[in-house]
């Protein structure tokens, strides 16, 4: 079968660009409206991309006590809502499209977590997906009354949650309900497995109480691009959201991870890394650098710097705008990814602090590209061709219209040069992925005492 690419729309309110609230074709006023995300849920399924995804965090972004969530609340349209509530109400709208979710390791307890995407996968006949995230940010912490722990053990945390969750995923094997009114079995007990996970992080019996669902596992996303992020994707993801700017960084990035895979006894083509990119779309290329000119003309630079100074921990003002971006100290703490790839941005640019301000804005260190839909296309296609993506995560600047754009301008050209589908492979997101559905670890254990049980007899 020839290698297909794998394409994600990612759902940031009326678009990803930070001024895109202030352009005249978006309606902030929907932030909130389910109609809203339900009409780019059908836009993104008529253009038969794999999955939608939803980011979340659990602080309102910034930090309020310096004073840059101020700023990040008057000049932005923030606030939406819990993505796993939603998604249960795109699933009612939409038969194919893949339906992922942000959910942090840290402030969350495994059981909660397995049991919701449990529920988002039955209801949605088997399109549910996690982002996993292990929550960065300061204020997170401080919204649950802890010390925000060091980046080691929030992923040591998040490697141990994962065991438990895919435990109780499997603590049902996929026959136990029997269903059997005559004889009064609703299941076999037999097949219903307590799985007594006691770790360091966690002591949790089981089994869940919520039956197999029909991905056995939802598909197992991830997003950090650390040195331990790399190594927890490799480890458990099937999908990796990463940002990159240039040709060869996504290359580099690409061959690390696969390489990382065979340690965990995984084969390159198990997980699927997926590059953001935000697409401004014109029928001209005047066109579309025209928009792109419009969302720049309308950027508060308060805003943009309060966004820097959450990438970089540098505080600046807008007196420093004409200026180079100064020495930014290398951290162990934080989005240490996010951090390194802004400051090689400037440097490798020559970008004053304004103008990396401008480059953010767009897709806050995603690539952003300005063009008519066949440039578009080329770019997608260099990079999938040259080793450097599997696929994409779409980020439209602005929301609805730029997916519409994509969808129906860029897929259809992509189409044509072979590189996406007509239809939909299979019924679940892993089917469309073109990934394994995962057998309950219990289940041949199971089948074991049963006949020695048989045996016995």
């Amino acid at each position: 079968m020839t290698r297909k690419l794998h394409l994600n729309a990612f759902l940031m309110g009326v678009g990803h660009h930070e001024a895109a609230w202030r352009h005249p074709r978006t309606e902030p006023a929907r932030l909130t409206d389910v109609r809203h995300y339900q009409e780019l849920a059908r836009i993104a399924e008529r253009g038969k991309l794999d999955s939608v995804f939803l980011a979340d965090g659990v602080a309102l972004h910034g930090d309020f006590r310096s004073g840059r969530v101020r700023h990040a609340v008057r000049h932005n349209a923030l606030g939406g809502l819990e993505p796993l509530t939603l998604l249960s109400a795109l699933a009612a709208v939409t038969d194919h499209i893949g339906l992922i979710a942000t959910v942090s390791t840290t402030y969350n307890e495994p059981f909660h977590v397995a049991r919701k995407f449990a529920s988002l996968d039955h209801i949605s006949g088997g399109r549910a997906g996690w982002n996993i995230v292990t929550s960065a940010g300061e204020a997170e912490a401080r919204n649950f009354g802890v010390v925000r722990p060091s980046h080691a053990d929030r992923y040591a945390r998040a490697a141990e949650f994962l065991e438990v969750t895919r435990k109780l995923w499997d603590s049902w094997e996929d026959d136990a309900i029997l269903g059997d009114r005559v004889a009064g079995d609703y299941a076999d007990t037999g097949k219903i497995h307590p799985i007594e996970h006691a770790g360091e992080h966690f002591s949790v019996s089981g089994p869940l109480n919520t039956s197999r669902s029909p991905q056995g596992h939802p598909l197992l996303v991830q997003a950090g691009s650390s040195e331990d992020g790399k190594e927890f994707a490799a480890r458990f993801a099937e999908a990796v959201f990463t940002a990159q700017q240039t040709l060869r960084e996504g290359q580099e990035f690409y061959a690390d991870l696969k390489r990382r895979l065979a340690a965990y006894g995984r084969r390159h083509e198990d997980v699927l890394i997926l590059p953001g990119i935000s697409p401004i779309i014109g029928s001209t290329e005047r066109e579309a650098l025209r928009l792109e000119k419009e969302l720049e003309d309308l950027i508060i630079p308060a805003y943009g710097l309060a966004q820097l100074a959450h990438m970089t921990g540098i505080e600046l003002t807008e007196d420093a705008l004409d200026g180079p971006l100064p020495d930014v100290p290398v951290e162990t703490e934080g989005a240490q990814s996010r951090r390194k790839l802004v400051v090689d941005l400037a440097r490798r640019e020559n970008l004053t602090v304004r103008q990396l301000l401008n480059r953010l804005a767009g897709g806050r260190g995603h690539r952003v590209v300005a063009g008519t839909p066949e440039q578009i296309a080329d770019q997608l296609q260099e990079w999938f061709v040259a080793g450097a993506a599997d696929g994409f995560n779409i980020m439209p600047p602005i929301l609805p219209g730029g997916l519409s754009d994509f969808v129906d301008h860029v897929v259809p050209e992509l189409q044509i040069r072979g590189l996406f589908r007509y239809e939909y492979e299979g019924r679940t997101l892993r089917e469309n992925y073109g990934l394994p559905r995962p057998p309950s670890r219990y289940a041949a254990a199971g089948r074991a005492a049963r006949r020695e049980v048989a045996v016995a007899r």
